[in-house]
């Protein structure tokens, strides 16, 4: 969903939250946020605040760009193009 200046807020959350094994209700109860509120995150339904940006890069381990992105993430899979490399 597009930010009130107009650029969308791309993330990672649901992939590493499958590949980790942690359940939307589990990553919720950790952040100290309503479970919903991860679902709304993974689809784009809602940018987070700095501070949950960061909690979540703290939860899964990995520096907040890992997670977000302005520009949407190459999908897992994607055969290389010349410019990646």
């Amino acid at each position: 969903m597009a930010e009130p200046g107009g650029e969308a807020v791309h993330n990672r959350i649901a992939l590493l939250r499958t590949e980790r094994g942690v359940s939307r209700r589990e990553l919720a109860d950790a952040l100290g946020v309503h479970y919903q509120t991860v679902g709304y995150l993974e689809r784009g339904e809602y940018a987070p605040s700095l501070h949950l940006a960061l909690r979540l890069a703290a939860f899964f381990d990995v520096p907040v760009e890992v997670l977000f992105s302005l520009t949407p993430f190459p999908r897992i899979g994607a055969p290389a193009t010349a410019s990646d490399g």
